[in-house]
């Protein structure tokens, strides 16, 4: 570890030592470059399961809808609201997430023909769904409510459906309560008998995957079980290991693995009942039928259907009938991530789901474009409620993203992308963050986030550039009022602090707009590092917004609290509250008894982590594509950093007329110039190092577009001078 020489702001480079073995094991295993591999190490991402999904894109390796243990049931009442020409309401938030939500399942089931309705929280309304919701719709006949991105602690509202003879299906990711809604339909990754093997998706990624189940409904083999086989003879032919897969919705559902020798009598065996019924598939019926018949004799008869025959039919899919099953498994990228899939049985089974997903795409060929026109809402969703940017999250917004830079981003987002300048440019995720989320979220912060759905639900394009324009007046006013609100927050902070001992800051102040509390809360979290809340009054109600950090999940610290509030939920590091005001003593008082228990890990902002050493001859403008690699990048995914030493200043230039300066410097590095920023370095200039010098530099490696010319450039995180 090195320390910065400057005594202002110094920070710690901490470059974690990795071992020879760890990188090379990475380089071997899965074929990546050895800067790629030391970075992964140095993040101990190193498990095939993981390291997956930072190299693979492909929606292969997403996790099936149908692993939610009740998605059969979600699917299947959404069918029979179709086939029994019922009134349905789809119920959202007013956030990015809830928006996209809906967007996302009214287009699903318009396209079904099934009469619909949308609604969202609006104006003063709180939180999820509320009861003027459900007397309203009971007005139009409904019978069939469908929340999403909220419904989880919608206890009370939801058995008010229920008992005017509504059905109610819980599409969320919210963190449950001990009681969840009953009787209802849930769907949500983080009930602990969920069944999905990843529990932070965003709200919008849970209705996205009904959405994929519906369309998959629309098959033949929704339902249907399939059984695998394979045989495998032993080295001297007097026995045979037969392995099967039974397969439902294209997920296994149950196994069998039996060694049965010659002469055996197949009514002897577990086959007869375990595939009574089904339909068979072998990679080669004549190979398979052969060997049976050795073990079994002519008493045994069995109907299979071919799958190497019938991808010998398909053009794109006919090289690989060409291979055995064991060629096939040493090439499977399935199987080179996760061990468990290195069988044969289970490459037999990888290659089966991929010919029904190219049989499916024959059928229903508007599928693929609704899924990419999809997945670009799933990306806004996913980095506006920072999801963890890990596991199938990182394809979502690969895949989202890519569908934009082809140049035909989805209705509704084509206008704002304009607006902010970002079409034909490279989008990123970081644009995505900076320049679209927010003015989305500017509608529900301010009351009407009708209005972000309706850009997405708008047929004509000129009232959708008119409703993009009215979106980007609405963040503006959104960042007044942001201003404002932080102007009344700086005041309380200071002392809020030393109250509650430096563990959490509580801003109560009702000239603080409900719309940007939580973008006040994680303001205070980023300036102070440590939780914070703001809570302001909307008539007789306060309502409040908690962001946390360094290891502090505030539902643990809201769950203490949980009979004052009328309602409350969240995430681990984001929630919001309402309670009656004049209960606000008490919850002051509940803040004094429960704060203190309150525990943070070390705080690390004075801690900068290296990804790699790049010697000056490796800092190429080929790092770009390293850097590509990693993205998207946000939650639990930082930018790659890297450091340089010995770099010469050839040049720098002082910009900006602002109070915190900028500099632009341009560094030597013998037949290149590498031109790089640091935002608010202009102090430093000068006084810590100067033209002619030699420095220590730390970096990410970005890309600098000017007049329509892309050219790499380093963003400098910290400087010091070389030793």
């Amino acid at each position: 570890m090195v320390v910065s020489m400057r005594k202002k702001n110094m920070k710690n480079w901490i470059k974690k030592a990795i071992s020879r073995a760890d990188v090379g094991a990475l380089y071997d295993k899965f074929g990546v470059n050895a800067l790629t591999a030391a970075i992964l190490a140095r993040r101990g991402i190193t498990e095939g399961g993981d390291v997956q999904f930072f190299l693979e894109d492909d929606l292969r390796f997403m996790h099936s809808p149908f692993l939610f243990n009740n998605m059969e049931d979600a699917v299947d009442r959404i069918l029979q609201a179709k086939d029994e020409n019922e009134n349905v309401l789809i119920f959202g938030d007013r956030d990015v997430d809830g928006i996209t939500a809906t967007t996302v399942l009214y287009d699903c089931l318009t396209g079904l023909g099934i009469n619909v309705k949308w609604r969202l929280p609006s104006g003063t309304d709180p939180y999820g769904l509320n009861k003027n919701a459900v007397d309203d719709f009971e007005k139009d006949f409904g019978s069939l409510i469908i929340t999403v991105d909220c419904g989880i602690s919608n206890v009370e509202e939801i058995t008010y459906a229920t008992q005017k003879g509504m059905d109610v299906i819980v599409l969320d990711h919210h963190t449950p309560p001990e009681v969840l809604p009953s009787p209802a339909i849930i769907v949500n990754p983080k009930c602990e008998d969920s069944g999905y093997p990843f529990k932070d998706i965003s709200g919008c990624a849970v209705v996205y995957k009904v959405v994929t189940a519906l369309r998959f409904a629309q098959s033949e083999l929704y339902k249907n079980e399939i059984a695998l086989l394979t045989a495998l003879p032993s080295s001297d032919g007097s026995s045979c290991e037969i392995e099967v897969l039974k397969l439902e919705n294209l997920v296994e559902k149950a196994s069998l693995k039996e060694t049965v020798t010659a002469g055996t009598p197949v009514s002897s065996t577990k086959l007869v009942d375990f595939l009574r019924g089904q339909q068979i598939f072998v990679w080669d019926e004549k190979q398979t039928a052969s060997l049976l018949f050795q073990i079994f004799g002519s008493g045994a008869e069995f109907n299979f259907a071919d799958l190497k025959s019938l991808l010998a039919k398909e053009p794109s899919l006919a090289p690989i009938s060409s291979f055995s099953l064991s060629q096939l498994k040493s090439k499977s990228k399935l199987a080179r991530y996760n061990p468990e899939q290195d069988s044969e049985i289970r490459g037999f089974c990888n290659i089966f789901v991929t010919f029904i997903n190219h049989q499916l795409q024959k059928q229903f060929p508007s599928f693929k474009e609704s899924d990419e026109r999809d997945l670009e809402l799933v990306a806004l969703a996913a980095l506006a409620d920072i999801m963890p940017l890990k596991n199938e999250n990182r394809i979502f917004i690969r895949k989202g993203i890519e569908a934009m830079n082809k140049g035909k981003a989805r209705e509704g987002l084509r206008e704002l992308l304009s607006m902010q300048n970002l079409l034909g440019k490279r989008i990123t995720a970081t644009d995505l963050s900076w320049n679209i989320n927010p003015a989305l979220n500017a509608t529900g912060r301010l009351g009407q986030p009708e209005i972000g759905l309706e850009l997405f639900l708008e047929k004509n394009p000129e009232k959708r550039t008119e409703i993009a324009r009215k979106i980007i007046e609405m963040n503006n006013r959104r960042k007044e009022l942001g201003n404002e609100g932080w102007n009344y927050a700086v005041l309380q902070a200071k002392e809020s602090i030393e109250k509650y001992g430096g563990k959490l800051c509580v801003i109560i102040d009702e000239r603080i707009n409900r719309g940007v509390s939580g973008t006040i809360a994680g303001k205070l979290v980023n300036v102070y590092d440590i939780p914070a809340m703001a809570i302001t009054f909307v008539e007789d109600n306060a309502i409040g917004s908690m962001r946390s950090c360094r290891g502090f999940e505030v539902l643990s610290l809201l769950d203490k609290m949980a009979d004052l509030f009328v309602s409350y939920g969240g995430h681990a590091y984001a929630a919001g509250f309402t309670f009656k005001k004049e209960r606000l003593p008490e919850f002051l008082a509940a803040l004094d008894k429960f704060v203190p228990e309150i525990e943070l890990s070390s705080s690390d902002s004075q801690s900068i982590n290296i990804d790699a050493e790049i010697p000056e001859a490796y800092l190429k403008p080929e790092l770009l594509s390293v850097v590509d690699d990693f993205e998207p990048y946000g939650e639990e995914n930082r930018e790659l950093t890297f450091m340089s030493k010995n770099l010469r200043i050839c040049d720098a230039m002082i910009l900006g007329k602002t109070e915190r300066q900028h500099l632009k410097i341009t560094f030597d590095l013998g037949k290149t110039k590498w031109p790089a920023m640091f935002w608010g370095g202009a102090e430093y200039w000068n006084r810590d190092f100067s033209k002619g010098d030699m420095v220590d530099v730390l970096y990410q490696v970005s890309r600098n577009t000017y007049n329509g010319v892309e050219s790499p450039q380093l963003i400098i995180t910290d400087i010091r001078k070389s030793l």
